[in-house]
């Protein structure tokens, strides 16, 4: 994040402890531009404490939760004691997330020799939208350029934050696939046929963005539908709407279609 971004009261963030005093430790807030916080004595640990300095040191990194934030005074107020194990984890492993999208992203400004200004209003587009760097390629390597539709961003920019998440993010989703054999007689007939396949690939808005497929040619009249999904009832609900759909499609315009179910693997 920028310099212009303060954490949420109750919001768990990493720091890096700067200095250790008698009365707490100042620490630096790693996703807040390097905005500083303080943690009271009081908020080390559960209970009574002595010296600081058997809990925290200079230099390691910790999560604390935000107690008060004032950006007026450029003040936060941090909990070292409420956070859990639990939490501590989550939080680590989010901070982890977002320093491999910083990474992605500079891959892809070289990649499309983009500007630093280019760049820093993706970032920001990709918190607005996603929540997060790390969510947005996520997203990318579930749906692909869809993920990215409604958005204005640079055709070969969305190509490339594409095939970087494809490369880098390993989903444990299912992936499975299918046939339909699509034929028309009419002097339409390629329209009518591109019709039902236009009709089998909306089936993927109705189900949500949790699902990603694919229809694609094979050869004069197949047709191949795949599908990647969280699990294996939804991917076949999918497949079978998608193929129905287009079947459908190409018999109301006088054609013939037929539905052959084959698994292309057990995971994407």
């Amino acid at each position: 994040m920028g310099i212009d971004y303060w954490p949420e009261i109750g919001e768990f963030v990493v720091c890096t402890v700067k200095n250790v005093t008698d009365f707490g430790a100042y620490v630096e807030l790693e996703e807040f531009g390097g905005k500083e916080g303080f943690i009271h004595i009081s908020e080390i640990k559960a209970g009574w404490v002595k010296y600081v300095r058997d809990y925290v040191r200079e230099g390691q990194k910790i999560v604390c939760k935000v107690l008060n934030v004032d950006p007026s005074r450029g003040h936060i107020d941090l909990s070292l004691k409420d956070v859990n194990e639990h939490q501590r984890r989550a939080t680590i492993q989010e901070w982890k997330n977002e320093q491999k999208s910083e990474k992605w992203l500079q891959f892809v400004a070289e990649e499309t020799n983009s500007d630093k200004r280019t760049m820093e209003a993706l970032r920001d587009m990709f918190y607005t939208e996603f929540g997060s760097g790390y969510m947005a390629f996520e997203e990318a390597a579930i749906e692909g350029k869809k993920a990215f539709k409604d958005l204005k961003i640079n055709e070969k920019i969305i190509e490339s934050i594409v095939s970087v998440a494809i490369e880098n993010i390993k989903l444990p989703f299912v992936d499975i696939a299918g046939y339909v054999d699509l034929r028309s007689d009419l002097p339409n007939g390629i329209e009518v046929i591109r019709e039902a396949l236009t009709a089998a690939d909306r089936i993927e808005d109705v189900d949500g963005k949790d699902v990603r497929l694919d229809v694609s040619y094979t050869g004069a009249p197949r047709y191949r539908i795949k599908v990647i999904a969280p699990d294996y009832k939804k991917a076949e609900a999918v497949l079978k709407k998608s193929a129905q759909a287009a079947i459908d499609s190409i018999v109301a315009s006088g054609g013939t279609g037929v539905f052959l179910r084959h698994i292309e693997s057990e995971k994407a």
